[in-house]
Formats: C-alpha cells, sequence, structure tokens
C-alpha cells in the first residue's frame, strides 16, 4: 500500500492551500499563517511535520463487525474480508524530540484504510476527546500567544477561552500512558454515518486498546527514556498484536457538532462497536512520510461535519505542511 493517490491530493491541496478557507479568516487563519504559527512556537524542523513530528509508522489490518453495517454502508464498514490499514503513532505539538512522558501532551493516531483500486480513508484521532480550539482564529491566536513566552499573556488567554484549557486539564488529570497500544483515542470531530436504507446518525469516533487503559505514575515515567514508545511496541508486538476497537459513540439531538472543545456526555451516549484495529508491525517511516493523514478524506457513508471550521482547515494546513517538507 502507498500514498501515491494522498500525494496528489496533498499537492493540489497545498497549491489552494494559501487562498484562506474563507471570508472570515481572510485577515488572519489561513493554512500557512496557522503552519507559520506552529513553527514560531516549535520551530521550523526541515523534511518533518509541522504538528506531531515525533511518531513512527506501523502497519495492519481491520475487521469490521457486522453492527457496523446498521450504521454505514462505508465499504471498509461492510467489508467481508480484513481491511489493510497504514498508521502512524505520535506525539503532539511540534517537537521532534517531544518526550513520550510528558503527561500533557496528546498522543495521536492516524488510521489510513486501504479501500482497494487506489481508494482511501483515513481516521485522525489523538488521546483527548477534545482539541484545544474551537476554530482556525482562536486556534492562531493560541498559538501566537504562546510563542511569547509571556506567561501573563498566556494566562489572559486561557482566562479569556476557558474552553481552550479542556485539553490540557483531561490529560493532566489522567497518568502517562504506558503505551501507544494501552491508552483511548477519539476523533474529536463529529460526523454522519449514512446506512444502505438512508438512516442517518451523527456520531464520534473512539478507539479502546483490548489490552486496557494502562498507565505510569508520575515517578515510573520521569524514569523512562524520552524515545520509550518504540521499544516498548516491539516488544509487545512480538507477542501478537496491538488491537483496539473501534467504537461509534452515537450522538443525540443537542450535541453540538459545530465545536470539538465541546464534550459530549459520552457515559450517557449509546455506542456500537464499528469493528477490530490490529497494529500488527511497524512500517519504513517513508511510507507514511509518503503523504498525509486527511480527516476529511472519507467515504460513501460517511460524511464529516458541516459547520466545523476546523475540520476544512486541517487539510488546508496538512497540506501546507507537506508542501514544505516535500520540498527540494
Amino acid at each position: 500500500m502507498n500514498f501515491k493517490r494522498r500525494v496528489a491530493a496533498a499537492t493540489l491541496v497545498a497549491a489552494l492551500a494559501i487562498v484562506p478557507i474563507s471570508r472570515a479568516y481572510a485577515e488572519e487563519a489561513d493554512a500557512e499563517s496557522l503552519v507559520n504559527a506552529l513553527n514560531a512556537v516549535f520551530g521550523a524542523h526541515k523534511g518533518l511535520r509541522a504538528a506531531h513530528p515525533h511518531g513512527f509508522c506501523v502497519k495492519g489490518n481491520f475487521v469490521a463487525d457486522p453492527a457496523a453495517a446498521t450504521l454505514t454502508k462505508a465499504q471498509h464498514f461492510n467489508s467481508k474480508t480484513p481491511v489493510g490499514v497504514i498508521a502512524r503513532f505520535s506525539m503532539a505539538g511540534g517537537s521532534p524530540d517531544a518526550s513520550d512522558a510528558q503527561k500533557d501532551n496528546a498522543r495521536g493516531f492516524a488510521i489510513h484504510f486501504d479501500l482497494g483500486q487506489d481508494t482511501t480513508t483515513d481516521l485522525v484521532t489523538i488521546s483527548a476527546p477534545v482539541f484545544v480550539a474551537r476554530d482556525p482564529d482562536q486556534f492562531l491566536k493560541l498559538l501566537q500567544t504562546v510563542a511569547t513566552k509571556d506567561k501573563a499573556k498566556i494566562g489572559e488567554f486561557f482566562k479569556e477561552n476557558p474552553n481552550s484549557t479542556g485539553q490540557v486539564a483531561w490529560l493532566n488529570a489522567r497518568p502517562v500512558p504506558a503505551s501507544f497500544a494501552t491508552v483511548d483515542y477519539w476523533g474529536v470531530h463529529a460526523f454522519t454515518a449514512t446506512n444502505a436504507e438512508g438512516k442517518k446518525q451523527v456520531f464520534k469516533y473512539k478507539l479502546v486498546p483490548v489490552a486496557g487503559d494502562v498507565g505510569l505514575s508520575d515517578e515510573e515515567a520521569k524514569k523512562k527514556d524520552p524515545d520509550f514508545y518504540r521499544p516498548e511496541l516491539k516488544d509487545r508486538l512480538a507477542k501478537g498484536p496491538a488491537q483496539f476497537k473501534l467504537i461509534a459513540i452515537l450522538g443525540e439531538p443537542g450535541d453540538p457538532t459545530d465545536d470539538p472543545t465541546a464534550m459530549w456526555p459520552e457515559d450517557k451516549r449509546k455506542t456500537l462497536t464499528l469493528g477490530t484495529l490490529s497494529i500488527t508491525g511497524f512500517e519504513d517511516d517513508k511510507t507514511c512520510d509518503a503523504g498525509i493523514f486527511d480527516p476529511t478524506n472519507v467515504t460513501d457513508g460517511i460524511d464529516g461535519p458541516e459547520n466545523d471550521k476546523i475540520f476544512p482547515m486541517r487539510s488546508a494546513a496538512y497540506a501546507v505542511s507537506f508542501s514544505r517538507r516535500a520540498a527540494p
């Protein structure tokens, strides 16, 4: 499996991404300005992603649960045979030297499903149920404020924007994950599924590790090598695949679909198992680096949110980042 189709798409989007996504963001929050702001905070690292540069590529397969067909007609959720996947585990932020033991940094798990005949779909998740900004303008202001390194200004930003504090609060309230394979991951955006009968259902994705949610104490985390996740996963995979249940959290009327900082009351929502994702081995990092994991790359039977301004901007920003790291 390769990313040839995604490379072509990324190149096209990158060419268009210098144009602001909408008139509302014409002065500031376009894809270029967001990537520049990430670089201002974390530095520009030639040949690497602007976001989530610390990570590695893996491979595996996805087996659909029969119940998935009741939710959506999407091909990978109706396949009778395993669907091949290329995926990437990573640490959030923009530092290639980010420590795996950092508690307040989200873990990332991006998945590329091979649907055959040069057709793909992607799923991008993090180890928290919310993002740090509700729209591109707020995200840009957050990055620009953090780049000042002025504690007073940063504190004032979070006081004025309490919705931007949810992700870090969630992460700090939980232990450092012991492995990329022992932590829950969420898709922070709301999608709409359509099944073969035309029934629609709003939902969010969640990945639940079969090995359980296992963490480290603060003292244990301090003793870990900054890059301990890679050897840990190598040892784990020598004993068998790292597996996750892919779950759909079913939305109800009133659940926000336009704000990725807003948390659904998950404990009060019904869920449906879509299938089992198995990570079976490592893949050459060049495979993942040859394209982008694009959350807007959906397939028939799944539609992205219409009014979530962060959703389309992510694709455009990833494409800008891709064009820069792919440049000679």
